[in-house]
């Protein structure tokens, strides 16, 4: 008996909920202040090729596994983009004064 798929849909699973805790308290209070822009913009770029790959090869545990994964961690780096943008809004703002 193959288990191949059956690791593959638990890996898949496990690491894409984990981000759920993560995205929801982000979304509720649209705070990314804790949160390292590197590692986000690192990690959304991973997940994206993973998807890629993927869909290259036809996996279906990793491109539903990474897509879903994408939107999440998608949704927390939109809102640390909006706050470094609002951030450098403001300190030109005072600059200018």
């Amino acid at each position: 008996m193959d288990i191949t798929p059956i690791i593959g849909n638990i890996a898949a699973a496990l690491t894409t909920i984990s981000f759920l805790p993560q995205a929801i308290k982000t979304i509720k209070t649209k705070d990314t202040g804790g949160l390292s822009f590197p590692m986000y913009f690192m990690f959304v770029t991973g997940v994206s090729l993973w998807l890629i790959y993927g869909m290259m090869n036809n996996q279906m545990p990793i491109i539903i596994g990474n897509l879903v994964t994408l939107v999440l961690a998608g949704i927390i780096f939109g809102f640390m983009l909006k706050d470094i943008f609002r951030k450098k809004s403001k300190n030109r703002s005072a600059f200018l004064g």
